[in-house]
């Protein structure tokens, strides 16, 4: 595989989305991660990700990177959830999802859960760039284990920069190697799938929201950007889905 490094330790390997008004003119998967044209909607690009083989598994370092030039609309998904696998060492994984949105753009990144299965190790890192005029709409799952095992351990970072300045930047761990507490009441409290939603576009200016329960275990936070972010713990992935879903149908923008 081309610009793929396989060793000991794991595979190394980046894939690249590159999206103008135009087209893609960027289009390179590599490693576990292959990148598809798929159906868009309307003016939107869309690219899906899926997996061309087993990964995050532990020891590996995979990166994908997503730029959106001014002025296009980019759509990501994938074709089935990732699954953080332990390696034969036991070593750490690493995940590092880059993203890059120029003025009139707009990003809707909405992947498949990311599945940690017992005995994983992996610390994810997403770094998100916005220009002042650009939408995002970002979402993220996290579920503890396949049915009826442990979880592994997670770690994870999102840092989000508009107008090279910061809007969020926070940090969570889950499972056996993360800090005591973490799947106490003030935590999980017993919950096995956590997500959020972060929405940016300059039309929350006119229309800002407020900071609101929605339902038992999520909440709207409003932030300054014009942005929002929800945050949902769920018993699973599929209740989960329906409470970011139903937030995102509620609050977010027209499509």
């Amino acid at each position: 595989m081309e610009g793929v490094t396989l060793g000991a330790a794991g595979v190394r390997a980046t894939a690249r989305i590159v999206a103008t008004p135009e087209g893609l003119p960027v289009l390179e998967g590599q490693g576990p991660l292959a990148l598809r044209r798929t159906r868009a909607r309307g003016a939107h690009h869309r690219v899906t990700v899926v997996g061309a083989m087993s990964a995050p598994l532990g020891g590996d370092r995979i990166t994908i990177e997503a730029q959106v030039r001014a002025g296009a609309r980019l759509d990501v998904d994938s074709a089935a959830a990732t699954i953080a696998l332990p390696g034969r060492g036991g070593e750490r994984a690493h995940y590092d999802v880059r993203l890059t949105v120029a003025e009139g753009g707009e990003l809707r990144w909405l992947p498949e859960p990311l599945i940690c299965a017992r005995g994983s190790d992996l610390r994810m890192r997403t770094r998100i760039e916005l220009a002042p005029g650009a939408r995002l709409v970002f979402r993220e799952e996290q579920v503890l284990g396949r049915h009826g095992e442990a979880p592994g351990t997670l770690a994870t970072r999102l840092t989000v920069h508009r107008a090279c300045r910061p809007l969020l930047d926070q940090e969570l761990a889950f499972g056996p190697g993360a800090p005591g507490g973490w799947d106490g009441g003030a935590v999980l409290g017993g919950h096995r799938a956590a997500g959020q939603l972060l929405v940016v576009g300059q039309e929350l200016t006119d229309r800002p929201v407020e900071a609101r329960l929605l339902g038992a275990h999520a909440v709207l936070t409003p932030l300054m950007g014009p942005a929002f972010l929800v945050t949902a713990l769920a018993p699973d992935a599929r209740l989960l889905r329906r409470t970011l879903d139903d937030a995102l149908r509620a609050y977010g923008p027209a499509s």
